[in-house]
């Protein structure tokens, strides 16, 4: 019996995605990098932690945190996700159940108002959980949930609250990974390549250089999907949701979204409420 592996739209092979935490003014600069290159992805806020209307930093201070104005106009119209980080960027595990859940569910509620959305995604703060932060979360609607755990690897997740990336922008094997994520092919299982970071790292260490590399070598490129945290994710869990007969001659598509397979080779395209043979 042949294998059945999952692609992306368009029936591609791969996905790259984003996420940076914070909401800083450099991200003003990384948004404009990836828009040239074409990249997507998902920016975490503190709701609770926004600058003042007019604040002056210090010259020097490298983390400086946009007002609620600012964050407004930098994601609103981007093409970027705008996900949960918690209110007040805390050690989530520290906090009572109920204060967890609050910081949470605050953030979310807030960034809900402010972009007019529907928020579902999140990155820890300081990469730190616990079993009980995830019931939490799960409580509070989030689908998915960032740490700071770095994998190298191109596999798609599978525990979408305990979410791994590939890697940091300042791992030393960035390039050599995106070498191997553009280069080579996938002929069986897709991948997904996952950045993550804080775009104020680039200032600090006067290397905006990696990331515009980064993006100009994995940008513009017909056979990858460039899409925000929780497209991957609505995706991928529509696709685990398709009904297949006994002997994988047919499948169902039950979701609102059209999925891409391959079975012997075959590329086969299932529209919402369509019942295919392959």
């Amino acid at each position: 019996m042949a294998s059945i592996f999952m692609r992306f739209p368009e029936g591609k092979k791969k996905a790259l995605t984003l996420s940076y935490d914070d909401g800083v003014q450099q991200d003003v600069k990384l948004i404009e990098i990836m828009q040239k290159h074409g990249l997507k992805g998902t920016f975490n806020l503190n709701s609770g932690a926004y600058a003042p209307e007019g604040k002056v930093y210090p010259e020097g201070t490298i983390h400086r945190r946009m007002s609620e104005k600012q964050v407004t106009e930098t994601y609103k119209d981007s093409g970027m996700e705008v996900a949960v980080h918690a209110l007040t960027h805390p050690f989530l595990e520290q906090l009572s159940p109920a204060a967890c859940t609050y910081e949470v569910i605050k953030d979310r509620e807030n960034l809900e108002a402010q972009f007019g959305t529907i928020v579902r995604g999140m990155a820890y703060p300081f990469g730190t959980y616990s079993d009980q932060v995830v019931d939490c979360l799960k409580a509070s609607g989030i689908a998915y949930s960032r740490t700071t755990i770095s994998n190298c690897d191109f596999k798609i997740p599978t525990d979408w609250l305990r979410l791994e990336a590939t890697c940091h922008h300042k791992n030393p094997r960035l390039m050599e990974l995106a070498h191997k994520f553009v280069e080579e092919d996938t002929a069986r299982a897709p991948w997904l390549f996952y950045l993550w970071g804080h775009s104020y790292e680039f200032e600090a260490d006067n290397n905006w250089n990696v990331i515009e590399e980064f993006a100009e070598y994995t940008g513009g490129h017909e056979d990858i999907w460039y899409a925000t945290n929780i497209e991957i994710y609505d995706y991928v869990e529509a696709y685990r949701s398709l009904v297949f007969s006994v002997n994988d001659s047919r499948v169902y598509n039950p979701t609102a979204i059209t999925l891409y397979l391959e079975k012997a080779g075959v590329t086969y395209c299932v529209k919402p409420g369509e019942s295919i043979e392959i």
